[in-house]
C-alpha cells in the first residue's frame, strides 16, 4: 500500500481524528492578484463577527517569506505527491493553510520556521543545494532521515517533520480536493424500504398493509406526515 493510500485508510477508519488540528482551516486564500478575491463572510459561514475579524485580520498579514513559502510547496508535495486522479498537497493549497495556521497558532512558528531553516542547512551540507532546488532523490533522502521519529527522545528536526506532515495532511483531506480524493459524501438521505421480510417472519411479526402504504411506500417519502387529534397517522 503506498502512502497517500495509507494514509486514506488512517483517516477514513478514524474519521481523522488523531491527525486533526484544533483549529479551524480557512477557505484557500485567492492567488495574489485575482480580483474574483471572496467575500469572508460568504466563505466562513456560521462564525462570529469575532472570528470573522480574526480571519481577516490573519490573511492580511504574511508570516513566511517567499523562499519559505516555496520550500514548504516542495516539501507538501513530497509529502501527499500528485496521482492520476488528484493534484499534491501543494496543488490543494496546504501550503497557504500551513500559513495560515502558523499566525493562528503562533506556537508553530518557530518550529516551522526553525525547521525549514533545517532543511536548507542540511541540504546545502550535503549536496550543496538548497532544500527546494536538490533533486527529489536527495530531499527524500533528507526526509527520510526524519520522518520516523523516536517515540522516547524525538529530534528537533523530527518533531517539525510530524507537524508540517500532521498539517499537510490536515489541510489536504479538509480541503475540496482531499474530500473529493477521499470519497466522502457527508450525510446523504438514503431508501429505507422497511424490515427484511425474513427479519419479521424470524420474530414472528408483520407489517399492517395499511401503514406499509403510508409508511414504506417510496413514492410518498417527501410528503409529509399529517395526524388527527387523536393522534392517529392520516397521511
Amino acid at each position: 500500500m503506498d502512502r497517500r493510500k495509507s494514509i486514506k485508510s488512517i483517516i477514513l477508519g478514524g474519521v481523522a481524528g488523531g491527525l486533526a488540528i484544533n483549529g479551524c482551516k480557512p477557505g484557500t486564500e485567492p492567488e495574489a492578484g485575482k480580483e474574483e478575491a471572496l467575500n469572508v463572510d460568504e466563505k466562513h459561514f456560521g462564525r462570529t463577527p469575532e472570528e470573522k475579524e480574526l480571519i481577516k485580520k490573519l490573511q492580511a498579514e504574511q508570516f513566511f517569506n517567499e523562499h519559505e513559502m516555496a520550500t514548504l510547496g516542495v516539501l507538501c508535495a513530497l509529502i501527499l505527491p500528485a496521482t492520476d486522479t488528484y493534484g499534491s498537497a501543494t496543488d490543494a493549497g496546504v501550503p497557504d493553510f500551513i500559513e495560515f495556521m502558523a499566525k493562528d497558532i503562533p506556537s508553530y512558528q518557530t518550529p516551522l520556521r526553525g525547521g525549514l531553516m533545517w532543511l536548507d542547512s542540511k541540504s546545502n551540507k550535503e549536496y550543496g543545494a538548497e532544500f527546494k532546488s536538490a533533486t527529489a532523490d536527495q530531499q527524500k533522502e533528507i526526509l527520510d532521515a526524519i520522518a520516523y521519529p523516536d517515540k522516547e527522545n524525538p529530534t528537533y528536526e523530527q518533531q517539525f517533520f510530524s507537524l508540517v506532515r500532521n498539517l499537510t495532511v490536515t489541510g489536504y483531506y479538509t480541503s475540496k480536493e482531499g474530500i473529493e480524493d477521499l470519497g466522502y459524501k457527508g450525510n446523504s438521505p438514503n431508501v429505507w424500504d422497511g424490515v427484511p421480510a425474513d427479519v419479521l417472519e424470524k420474530h414472528g411479526k408483520s407489517y399492517d398493509p395499511e401503514w406499509v402504504a403510508k409508511c414504506v411506500d417510496q413514492s410518498k417519502r417527501n410528503v409529509m406526515a399529517e395526524w388527527d387529534d387523536e393522534g392517529n397517522l392520516i397521511t
